[in-house]
């Protein structure tokens, strides 16, 4: 164990009385040399599809606070771009597609063509030579439901209202939307692989908008095809599956989908989540962005809280959901030391 990476080595069911630590969006806008890079690309698409932007971002974390993975830095929307489906991002207004509004738009789609992602495999090839001994290399993709919801509405919403509309509607082309992005998520998440992550994560970001019968078909089920297909391509890859707003159907969840790891939204009950959890399941999570935000004493509290919560157990620290742009620096260094009792 002491030659595996500390992520990996708590994904494969390991309890660290120091855990490994990461944040979700920890290539960001409250880094400055973030800022300064963004600047200089046309677009955010281009930012992503360009690897040496893509790659530098990915390291900056990295190198300030030595945290114990690098998430790739891209978007779960290059899948939908490489299915020939049009994707912008408009300044201050997030992304724009255009919008599929009927079974004809479905069945009009093009093939997925991951020749289009070879951007992403050659910034993959270039934070993997980069990267120090220590630190694991995290691959990403949204998950179906998610990305069906942008698709389907053309820009995030509130409740992805148009998608389940389209779901109730038109089930069976619906259906043929989550099958055709499970095919395609599988594919980039292995290709992904193949370049030199060694973790994948699933965004599920939007799976707390379904009630109970659509949480399992469009967000549980297409998940766990996922991981069977992953794990029968690449078992030695851990998977970790972010399914947020969960809520009390974690415990099931975690029992259907046998992945590796399993994030944890703000909202779960960290304490809960242990008991109602299997004990060699590891949890990942689950700082409010709010409490890093504010610094202090207040980030002191949520911290202990957290690390109290899960010790004794395997798990990767983390935060809820993402960082916030606005977040100071010195808090991520208060947080990183706190967690590390440095």
């Amino acid at each position: 164990m002491s030659e595996e990476k500390r992520l990996i080595s708590a994904l494969r069911g390991n309890a660290h009385e120091i855990p490994p630590l990461w944040l979700m969006r920890q290539a960001g806008r409250y880094l400055p040399e973030y800022r300064e890079l963004r600047a200089k690309a046309k677009s955010f698409l281009d930012f992503c599809y360009t690897p040496a932007m893509a790659a530098e971002v990915t390291l900056q974390p990295i190198r300030r606070f030595h945290f114990d993975a690098a998430i790739l830095f891209s978007d779960i929307l290059v899948v939908p771009d490489a299915m020939g489906q049009t994707v912008s991002f408009e300044s201050g207004e997030g992304p724009r597609l255009d919008p599929i509004e009927t079974p004809e738009s479905v069945a009009r789609l093009g093939a997925f063509e991951i020749g289009k992602l070879t951007p992403v495999f050659e910034t993959i090839d270039r934070v993997k030579s980069e990267l120090p001994v220590d630190v694991a290399f995290i691959g990403f993709c949204g998950a179906p439901w998610t990305v069906a919801s942008y698709m389907i509405a053309g820009k995030g919403t509130p409740d992805q209202a148009p998608a389940r509309l389209f779901a109730f509607r038109h089930p069976e082309a619906f259906q043929q939307l989550i099958d055709r992005l499970v095919d395609a998520s599988v594919d980039y998440l292995l290709a992904q692989i193949a370049a030199g992550v060694e973790v994948v994560q699933i965004f599920d970001s939007w799976a707390g908008v379904l009630p109970a019968n659509e949480f399992e078909a469009w967000c549980a089920r297409p998940i766990a095809r996922m991981v069977a297909r992953l794990k029968e391509k690449s078992p030695q890859t851990p998977v970790i599956a972010f399914v947020r707003g969960a809520d009390a159907q974690l415990p099931a969840l975690t029992r259907k989908l046998h992945a590796d790891g399993y994030g944890l939204d703000t909202a779960l009950d960290p304490k809960w989540a242990v008991a109602e959890t299997a004990d060699n399941a590891c949890l990942q999570g689950n700082l409010d962005p709010l409490a890093l935000l504010a610094g202090g004493g207040a980030l002191d509290r949520e911290v202990d809280s957290v690390l109290d919560a899960f010790k004794g157990r395997p798990h990767i620290f983390n935060l809820g959901h993402g960082i916030l742009p606005q977040t100071p620096i010195e808090n991520v260094e208060r947080l990183v030391a706190r967690v590390r009792r440095g």
